[in-house]
């Protein structure tokens, strides 16, 4: 790490520092909350969690070669420690000082559905041109986003950020430690709804972000959506919108689309081939991703790189190498049958994304699909719908696991009578009848929201 010496720390988090004669101008080599990861002169933040203390490693981290600790008891050691109020916020206060020692930028990147796939593609991109720090998985909180930034190197040019929330106000403490340089918003769906009550809440969590750009920022959004294509101004600029075809939507307070996708052609589980067009000047690319959704998150990578100052050759180029990661339209050749891993999270916009997908497979397409979370009122009305929305789209054989998902094997069930349907209480109960009904030549889709733990249900197929 660059410059984090035990003093600047202290005062970065307003903390008291002891235990640190001669040692307060030391600069960590890191910092972690895992007493695991904890290496020579690794700073150590003892945070409590639902199941452990860090509080209770204290002494095992300096076993470790740690150089500090941040605590919120008070230590009778002669060892250098950081006494904080709350090492939670102590950690987030680390993370914003360390951003503002680096000369880097920050692209900050939420959305309702997409985040982790956008997030890879413009990774993707912007790696043909910069070294690029991205977020890890799914470190896309108040804790993995503070984790993440302490990962950035000297060498890091561009950090791509994730940013997820669930609540108002989140986006205000997220947005306040990464101060995004280009600020990408992906859509605004049915998510969280339990907190945020309506597409308009979730719109006004998400644009909290613009609060804490920096003067010369610029914000991407996604012109296709009813939501986001109403904003006309952040910080007295108009933003770079992205869709489908040269048209706006009739809402739209924008004049035109800085990028726009034309030509394209479903390959099925081999992805998207496309025309992107800035302006007058265009190229083709082949997107290796299944699924129409990838073309906005290809768009949103293309204007991303066109805004730091990368060639049309230099995006392609990108797109074309992008890959997902596992959970995320991952797509795994058995040798007897293809699955569409996608089962870290849902919400029912990325279900339907997620079945369309399935619908462009050869062979008999088997959707197994669990329980979505956060969803309020309408949960069972939105469960409803990805059912009938599934049984329009012809897929042949549906097994559910979740009370929710009794509603969408009800729907499929009514909306189409020729497709299998098999609806479990539970995860281990749909396993067994699972396994032994699927065979060779099956395409299997595999999604639930991740309190489901459907990664069992990929494993378990796997090995078949």
């Amino acid at each position: 790490m660059k410059g984090m010496t035990l003093e600047a720390m202290a005062k970065a988090c307003h903390g008291t520092l002891s235990g640190a004669v001669g040692m307060q101008y030391l600069t960590a080599e890191g910092i972690v909350i895992d007493s695991r990861k904890v290496l020579d002169d690794y700073v150590f933040v003892a945070i409590q969690g639902e199941r452990t203390d860090g509080h209770d490693y204290i002494d095992q981290v300096f076993e470790k070669g740690a150089l500090a600790v941040v605590t919120e008891h008070p230590l009778d050691i002669r060892k250098p420690h950081i006494l904080v109020a709350s090492t939670k916020q102590a950690l987030k206060d680390l993370a914003a000082f360390y951003l503002t020692m680096l000369d880097i930028r920050v692209v900050g990147i939420s959305g309702s559905v997409g985040k982790t796939s956008t997030k890879e593609i413009i990774s993707s991109v912007l790696s043909q041109k910069y070294c690029v720090h991205k977020t890890e998985g799914n470190f896309n909180n108040e804790i993995g986003l503070p984790l993440t930034i302490f990962k950035i190197r000297e060498e890091h040019q561009i950090a791509v950020l994730e940013m997820g929330i669930s609540e108002f106000g989140e986006m205000h403490r997220l947005a306040s430690i990464a101060r995004p340089d280009l600020a990408v918003i992906t859509n605004i769906g049915p998510c969280h709804l339990e907190t945020l009550k309506t597409r308009d809440g979730v719109l006004k969590a998400k644009t909290e972000m613009f609060s804490h750009l920096p003067d010369d920022a610029c914000v991407i959004l996604n012109g296709d959506d009813d939501k986001l294509c109403t904003i006309s101004q952040v910080q007295k600029k108009e933003p770079f919108f992205y869709g489908i075809g040269a048209d706006r939507p009739q809402t739209a307070a924008y004049h035109e689309k800085a990028a726009y996708a034309s030509d394209i052609e479903n390959l099925g589980l081999k992805g998207i081939r496309l025309t992107i067009h800035f302006g007058s000047d265009s190229f083709s690319a082949h997107i290796p991703i299944p699924g129409k959704h990838n073309v906005y998150n290809a768009l949103c990578a293309a204007v991303t790189g066109k805004q730091l100052g990368l060639t049309n050759d230099e995006i392609r180029m990108g797109l074309e190498q992008a890959r997902t990661i596992d959970g995320r339209t991952n797509l795994i050749d058995t040798g007897s049958m293809i699955i569409i891993d996608d089962c870290y999270n849902a919400n029912p916009v990325s279900m339907k994304a997620s079945i369309d997908v399935l619908a462009t497979a050869s062979g008999r397409t088997v959707a197994v699909l669990g329980d979505m979370n956060e969803l309020g009122d309408d949960k069972q009305a939105l469960h409803y719908e990805v059912g009938r929305y599934l049984a329009e789209k012809g897929i042949h054989v549906l097994f559910t696991a979740g009370t929710l998902s009794q509603e969408i094997a009800k729907a499929a069930a009514e909306h189409n009578p020729n497709c299998e349907i098999y609806a479990f209480a539970g995860r281990d109960e749909m396993l067994k009848h699972l396994l032994p009904f699927l065979k060779t030549g099956d395409a299997v889709l595999v999604k639930a929201s991740h309190f489901m733990e459907f990664h069992e249900v990929v494993e378990a197929v796997i090995t078949i």
